[in-house]
């Protein structure tokens, strides 16, 4: 008896102090910054499976390795943990990756319509050349969007479909013939194709307010095969690993229908193919039949607890429903028009589903622009609340720029939270044009949400109004600057480097009640990056062109630049052969 218990002491010991188990992973040479109060800067970690086990010095660490540890060395840069978008379209976007020309990040309009040219040049019979967001006019040096007449010159006869944020769209002469689209094609609800004076559309769609004008005509544009998707999905997933995340919540997205647009991602899935931690929420997509949508959703779905400690695959699961519950409570952030007033059935539309979310214990989230919008919500929240009770059911705020002290407060009471992306870093100056610099110095007031201690993640709503790229988001928060360099958030409302990478780590976790996320810590998962550049010391124009060096996800090397090929994924051939991506790449910065 005694010798059994001494055992069983020993080996206590032995796991407690981390000698029994050695490291798949150790990094070295890093200045590793582990977002541990306990313990907040290291030299080297070590991973075993898709869990941190220690952190310390090289020589500490090293004492872990054995003749089948990795090796990989940090090289004096800068470590911190894999970053987390609490809202991006991927699983949407994936799917029309390689068929975009990005602008993201290019900084002439010369560039641009350059750009335009040599595509339509490539672009097959069949196919459009298509700007699909993220970008505006304040990021070129003209400081001007392109005219109709520039457009249809670049492009000529290939039909071309150019996406300005979520408030117009230009169709080329092209794409006007082959929507077979007429003076006689009536305007959608709230929509405007404009005309000429002969009555024939000039190719600009405005939406006014609501972008279903752009959404349709998008949704028109020819598809990729089954194989150029799943390559498509392939180089986005690899693209945001290269900007260093790991880690998404989707909010699916119009047109994103459920299960049938899902198909790639679940293929990708099953064959382990997934780079990303990638939950999903479930989008209605039609009005009038939201509710019937969640009664079926909910009836294939069962939501299981995801917290994951000890799970080793990676995430791709339905999280929930939203960001539109219902499309009468859509509030487009179209800072070209008004506001649009909600129509008095939101009320009951949304109080139908939500407490058909809340019984079956289905997170949700909101999208919601303006304050207004979201008292109107949270009138319905509360009443659910009072009948179904929350009980600490994970939900939240998707944008929230205008939101008021009081509905945060009423917010924080219902154990709710906020996703905060930098949608203003590119509509920044059409708010202030509409409503004024003091109303843009703190929207969203973020500042407050913290102090407040409301739940908050960071993130950047790409890919059709904001880019998909991380560190534009980080840019925006701390500096309160557009991609356009103008001061719109006050300098006294943003956050400090530090505080806007925990929102995009293990704070954005805090957001979902995920435990184990975000941080380089002892038995936390293996996600973290090996930055080019020091984000805590380059300078605030600098920190947009930070990229990952070296990217695991779950303790397995998703991406490597040229420094680390022996031991990263081979990059994959970009198909279709005319696709923009294998041309230009992803994330512009010239």
């Amino acid at each position: 008896m005694k010798i059994s218990q001494s055992i069983l002491i020993a080996s206590l010991f032995v796991s407690s102090f981390g000698f029994a188990q050695k490291a798949d992973i150790i990094i070295t040479n890093g200045k590793i910054t582990t977002l541990d109060t306990k313990n907040p800067e290291a030299q080297a970690v070590a991973i075993s499976g898709n869990k941190i086990i220690k952190i310390g010095s090289n020589s500490d660490i090293l004492k872990l390795k054995n003749s089948n540890t990795k090796l990989i060395d940090a090289k004096g840069n800068r470590v911190v943990p894999g970053l987390f978008d609490s809202h991006i379209h991927v699983i949407r976007g994936g799917r029309f990756y390689n068929t975009e020309l990005r602008w993201d990040g290019v900084k002439s309009l010369k560039t641009a319509l350059q750009m335009l040219k040599e595509q339509a040049a490539r672009t097959p019979k069949g196919q459009w050349v298509r700007v699909v967001g993220g970008w505006n006019e304040y990021q070129f040096e003209e400081k001007r969007l392109p005219t109709l007449e520039e457009i249809n010159e670049a492009t000529g006869d290939v039909p071309t479909f150019i996406l300005y944020l979520y408030g117009k769209a230009w169709l080329n002469k092209a794409g006007i013939k082959e929507l077979k689209m007429t003076g006689d094609t009536p305007n959608p609800p709230q929509g405007l194709i404009e005309k000429d004076s002969n009555g024939d559309p000039t190719g600009l769609l405005v939406a006014e307010p609501n972008a279903f004008i752009l959404y349709s005509t998008l949704a028109k544009l020819p598809e990729l095969s089954h194989d150029e998707k799943v390559n498509s999905t392939l180089q986005y997933m690899t693209e945001l690993n290269r900007l260093g995340l790991t880690s998404v919540m989707d909010a699916g997205g119009g047109f994103q229908n459920f299960p049938d647009d899902y198909g790639i991602t679940d293929e990708l899935d099953k064959q382990g193919k997934i780079t990303l931690r990638m939950p999903y929420f479930l989008f209605a997509q039609k009005k009038g039949t939201e509710m019937a949508d969640y009664t079926k959703w909910t009836g294939m779905v069962e939501i299981e607890n995801h917290a994951h400690n000890g799970h080793n695959e990676i995430e791709y699961h339905v999280e929930g429903g939203g960001e539109n519950i219902v499309s009468d409570a859509a509030d487009f952030e179209n800072f070209l028009f008004p506001r649009p007033e909600l129509p008095p059935t939101m009320e009951g539309s949304m109080k139908e589903v939500l407490k058909l979310l809340v019984q079956k214990r289905w997170p949700f989230r909101i999208h919601a622009t303006y304050n207004e919008s979201i008292s109107r919500d949270l009138d319905v929240i509360e009443q659910v609340n009072k009948e179904t009770p929350l009980n600490g059911l994970v939900w939240f705020f998707d944008h929230a720029e205008t939101i008021s002290e009081d509905n945060m407060k009423r917010i924080k009471a219902l154990g709710g939270g906020i996703a905060i992306q930098h949608r203003m870093a590119f509509q920044g100056e059409s708010f202030i044009h509409r409503y004024g610099k003091k109303a843009a110095l703190a929207a969203p007031p973020v500042k407050k949400m913290l102090e407040m201690g409301l739940p908050v993640g960071l993130g950047t709503d790409g890919t059709r109004v904001a880019t998909y790229n991380p560190w534009i988001s980080l840019y925006w928060v701390t500096t309160g600057k557009t991609v356009g360099g103008t001061q719109v958030m006050a300098k006294e409302n943003t956050v400090d480097r530090k505080t806007a990478l925990e929102l995009y780590t293990y704070r954005g976790y805090d957001l979902i009640k995920e435990q184990n996320k975000g941080k380089i810590a002892k038995d936390y998962f293996a996600d973290l990056i090996i930055l080019d550049k020091d984000y805590f010391s380059v300078s605030d124009e600098e920190v947009k062109s930070i990229v990952s060096k070296l990217t695991i996800v779950d303790g397995k090397v998703v991406y490597g630049d040229k420094d680390y090929q022996t031991i990263s994924p081979k990059a994959l051939p970009v198909v279709p052969a005319w696709s923009p991506v294998k041309y230009y790449g992803g994330y512009q910065n010239k």
